[in-house]
């Protein structure tokens, strides 16, 4: 059978994989049943979806012509870097690391971090919209994360608050 969009069929694949990864290692989990979920019912669910999903794509790439067969492109290498960077900072941020007296930032700077950083993989970075985004993940999160849910982790850094 001759793939009529490499797009569609690799992006299929991919999610056949991931989805079939999620529900093999769901298994590991009580599933339990429709009345009463186990811990591994939703990513087993969410797998058999996401495959599902995937089967659909890749059966779809095969069969539907299209009009250059869309091929798949080089590897977009800037803003694979930003985003692998904006995430690995994110992380040492939010929670520091102290074994080398790296001191937690606190979700605030570290999402403002990570939407400075993520963005400098666009070709078109404009610092005011940027910093507006990242005005809005903060408040967001912190009205999500700290006052909706009451996670306990640091929102400032403990040199503001003086806490440690």
């Amino acid at each position: 059978m001759n793939i009529k969009s490499q797009k569609d069929f690799f992006s299929g694949l991919m999610f056949m994989s991931v989805g079939v990864a999620f529900a093999w290692g769901s298994t590991n989990y009580n599933i339990g049943d429709a009345a009463k979920m186990g811990p591994g019912f939703f990513p087993l669910v969410l797998g058999l979806l996401l495959a599902l999903l995937g089967t659909a794509i890749t059966f779809k790439a095969l069969v539907v012509e299209t009009e250059d067969g869309e091929t798949v492109g080089g590897w977009a290498w800037k803003p694979l870097f930003f985003i692998i960077l904006a995430n690995l900072v994110f992380g040492l941020l939010l929670g520091g690391l102290p074994s080398v007296k790296i001191p937690a930032m606190g979700l605030i700077v570290a999402i403002y971090a990570l939407t400075l950083i993520a963005s400098l993989g666009s070709e078109e970075f404009k610092l005011k919209e940027v910093l507006l985004l990242a005005t809005v993940l903060a408040v967001i999160s912190y009205l999500t994360f700290i006052v909706l849910l009451k996670l306990q982790f640091a929102v400032w850094p403990t040199f503001i608050t003086g806490q440690t």
